[in-house]
């Protein structure tokens, strides 16, 4: 039964953006609307309003929050990692691949509608991607500035190696033949191979 207005028993903002993900995989941003929302969240349109103001505020919400868990997932990876700045590649790359599968839903809306933000939220997601990059980055540096990457292109190995991870949410499928963790480290493996490690490994 449809809740009243104003009523969400047992639901709240998790319920809105989970029926937002589904709804933007399938149809995109500027295909669903918050009719389509409300209706799979088995809500009213407006009790959306009591938690969000626009359709362009949930948006933003899923991106943001994403970007925010996959930080979190790849800074801890760091920090449990080896000393070594190929330990640190092969745990971040892990964990940002298995963020990519296992929370693959919100990762493709945060892979596909940056085009779709408005100014002011282009801006805080594109900060937020900035200061991902930078884990990836710092570690590429250090590795070249320690003689352990002999890659001459540490900035365009950072982006390829994100976007390599990144784009596994537009293609890979629970059902398919790898687990995440093993794509995970696949992925570790050519990661470090892009940035040409001097003992080969």
């Amino acid at each position: 039964m449809r809740a009243a207005k104003g009523a969400m028993p047992g639901a709240g903002r998790q319920v809105i953006l989970d029926s937002a993900i589904r709804n933007m995989n399938h149809r995109g941003y500027h295909g669903t609307s918050m009719r389509d929302i409300a209706r799979d969240a088995d809500i009213t349109v407006a009790s959306i309003y009591h938690h969000f103001k626009s359709k362009q505020e949930i948006l933003q919400d899923i991106m943001t929050r994403a970007l925010h868990d996959a930080f979190a997932m790849t800074r801890s990876a760091l920090l449990r990692s080896g000393g070594s700045s190929a330990e640190q590649l092969r745990a971040v790359v892990r964990a940002w691949v298995i963020f990519h599968t296992t929370r693959q839903s919100d990762a493709l809306v945060g892979a596909t509608e940056l085009r779709s933000l408005d100014d002011e939220g282009r801006r805080l997601v594109v900060a937020l991607r900035d200061e991902q990059e930078s884990v990836f980055r710092e570690i590429i540096d250090r590795g070249v500035e320690d003689g352990v990457f002999t890659t001459a292109l540490p900035l365009d190995a950072s982006r390829a190696i994100i976007h390599m991870g990144q784009s596994v949410c537009t293609w890979w499928r629970s059902d398919g033949p790898l687990t995440p963790e093993e794509l995970a480290e696949r992925y570790a493996e050519l990661a470090l191979a892009m940035v040409q490690p001097v003992d080969g490994r």
